[in-house]
Parts: structure tokens; C-alpha cells; sequence
């Protein structure tokens, strides 16, 4: 794929307070320097809708992603910590999976998680995941919002997802938000 052509997909943010996980994204699909699409949906709910996902990326990969970290999940009981670190074991060593690229934030109600293709699952201290193009303008946004003021989880992710929209060229303001509580 040249550089024209690679997709740049989004920004997707995980948010923590007050006993409440909220994990939004943004709509836009960009190819090359054009944006294509600008109303995608990028959370999904899984596990009957204990769990909470967000990609960045390739859709399609992410898309083989999500089916086998659901595949993960229901095989090892909702237990997000270990399904991602299988998750992320098989996608690094198998021959296939370690092509696709995509990034995954996966929330329950108590851990959030970034599971990468080169073996990485990390779960940030402060709770606060940001991944995709504006994923460190969202993040920033998100902290400062949840050290100024009162807003819940949700309203934050909106409003950092917001100001990110306003700076990141690959994020736009047609917003999802899930919650989980």
C-alpha cells in the first residue's frame, strides 16, 4: 500500500471516574489525505456488554481482531487482563495476524487496557486510554478536564474527544460514547 493509501482511522478514548468507564470515537475515515467516511462507528460492546472496545487502524484488521478478542473473552470467562495478553500473544507470533495493523482500548469496570500487534497490553495508571491519530491530543484534553473540573466520565470523553476534533486532522466531531457503570 502506497503512503496515499494508507488509512488513518481515528481517535478512540477511554475515561475513568467516579465508579464510571466511558470510551468514545470519533466518525471520520480518512484515506490518503481525503476523508471518505465521517460517521463510522469504532466501539463495539462485547461479552453482553461487559466489555467495551475501540480501534484504530485498519478496519478489516481490526474488525479479525475483535472477533478473536471475543473469541478470547468468552473462552476465558470476561477475563479481559488475560484475553488480551492472548490476544496479543497470537497476534504477534502467527504468521497472519501479525501483518494486521490496528490498535485495540478495551475497558470493563475495572481495567483498561491497549493491546498492540507487537505484543504489548498495557493498562495506563491514571485509567485514561487514548489511541488512534489524536490519541495523545485526547488524552491531554481528558487529563486536564478531570483535574478542572466535575464532568463525568462520559461528558469528558466528549469533550476531549471535542477538543481533538478541533486540533487532529484525522478526528472529526460525529461522536460514539458507551459507558459502563
Amino acid at each position: 500500500m502506497s503512503g496515499q493509501c494508507i488509512p488513518h482511522a481515528t481517535t478512540i478514548l477511554a475515561v475513568r471516574r467516579d465508579g464510571q468507564v466511558a470510551l468514545g470515537g470519533d466518525g471520520q475515515v480518512t484515506l490518503g489525505q481525503t476523508a471518505v467516511k465521517h460517521d463510522s462507528n469504532k466501539i463495539r460492546r462485547l461479552c453482553g456488554g461487559k466489555v467495551l472496545v475501540g480501534f484504530a487502524g485498519s478496519a478489516t484488521d481490526a474488525f479479525a481482531l475483535l472477533e478473536r478478542f471475543e473469541a478470547k473473552l468468552d473462552a476465558l470467562k470476561a477475563d479481559i487482563r488475560r484475553a488480551a495478553i492472548e490476544l496479543a500473544k497470537d497476534w504477534r507470533t502467527d504468521r497472519v495476524l501479525r501483518r494486521l495493523e490496528s490498535l485495540l482500548a478495551a475497558v470493563d469496570r475495572e481495567t483498561s487496557l491497549i493491546i498492540s500487534g507487537s505484543g504489548d497490553v498495557i493498562e495506563p495508571s491514571d485509567g485514561i486510554v487514548g489511541i488512534g491519530s489524536g490519541g495523545a491530543y485526547a488524552t491531554a484534553a481528558a487529563r486536564a478536564l478531570l483535574r478542572h473540573s466535575s464532568l463525568a466520565a462520559a461528558d469528558v470523553v466528549r469533550e476531549a474527544l471535542a477538543i481533538t476534533a478541533e486540533i487532529c486532522i484525522y478526528t472529526n466531531d460525529h461522536l460514539t460514547v458507551e459507558t459502563l457503570a
